[in-house]
């Protein structure tokens, strides 16, 4: 005999137990696929989009390079990858792009969008980073952000504040919207306008002070990109693409005059996340971080005091 769900519930030794379970699926929390909480405010709304050809040119790899209607296209194969970089130097503000990824075998490739002023002070400079690690297709991309002062990711030296994220949803099956703010006393990294981090600056020696391009880039990080380099490349898989739309910049730049004022993460204007961000970017934390430089045991705790 088949019970239907009514039925069941006559039957009395089975009402408690149904009751139980009713009770259960109200209070635990529902799947992690639907996504952290609202932060309750978008950053992103505040900010325009900049046409690609007025606020960046290509910079190398120009026939891996394609605009579309204000769609930009990079990609790598075997002989080049493909980078650009803005027009002008920022001394702070919000910077973001919507990004679509290359599904399936990956691994060994890094899609990248970033600041920094390596051009400017070689073997001295300064980085904030995002970064996606290629990977193989049973595997989550992996996304890492990193922020370098003065040096420290250049040469001998690399001592870099990584913390890396895996995702809520699949980056590779529409464009999302990645952006770094960084203004005088932080950095917040947003996925959607959610915050995912946030790194405060505690000295002058730990925090990004001087101006900065925006990049992006593909490139092959072989060495080090996927699983600290166990997989690499793949030119089987050629070319490997990387999209980008919506930039958005919202900055002042190195010549601006001393009363600019950089975007706020918050709608109160003040440096500091909401708590409706901060359990938005808890939840993140508690859910999808996969690594804190802070908190591994291998590093050299004397070189982040930060930390």
């Amino acid at each position: 005999m088949v019970l239907s769900m009514p039925s069941l519930l006559c039957l009395p030794f089975m009402a408690p137990i149904f009751s139980s379970f009713l009770a259960l699926t109200l209070i635990i929390p529902l799947s992690n696929a639907q996504g952290p909480p609202s932060p309750g405010f978008s950053p992103s709304s505040r900010v325009s989009t900049v046409a690609f050809n007025t606020g960046f040119r290509n910079l190398w790899g120009p026939q891996h390079q394609k605009l579309d209607q204000g769609s930009l296209t990079i990609w790598l194969d075997k002989s080049s990858g493909s980078g650009f970089k803005s027009l002008r130097p920022y001394q702070s503000g919000y910077f973001g792009a919507a990004m679509k990824l290359q599904p399936g075998y990956t691994a060994g490739v890094i899609t990248s969008f970033y600041l920094s002023n390596n051009e400017e002070h070689p073997g001295d400079h300064d980085e904030i980073d995002i970064e996606f690690l290629g990977t193989t297709p049973d595997k989550p991309y992996t996304l890492q952000t990193n922020v370098y002062i003065r040096g420290s990711g250049d040469g001998n030296i690399n001592i870099g504040r990584e913390m890396k994220f895996h995702l809520w949803f699949d980056p590779t099956k529409d464009y999302h919207n990645y952006a770094i703010l960084w203004n005088p006393s932080e950095i917040i990294f947003f996925v959607d306008d959610v915050p995912i981090r946030r790194y405060p600056r505690k000295s002058d020696a730990t925090f990004p002070t001087r101006p900065m391009w925006v990049y992006g880039s593909i490139w092959d990080a072989s060495s080090w990109a996927t699983e600290n380099g166990r997989y690499k490349a793949d030119y089987n898989y050629q070319p490997f693409v990387g999209r980008y739309t919506n930039f958005k910049v919202s900055a002042c730049t190195a010549n601006s005059p001393a009363p600019c004022s950089p975007p706020s993460a918050s709608p109160y204007g003040s440096s500091s996340l909401t708590p409706q961000q901060a359990l938005a970017m808890n939840w993140v934390k508690n859910n999808y971080l996969v690594y804190d430089y802070c908190h591994d045991p291998k590093r050299d705790h004397t070189q982040i005091p930060e930390c």
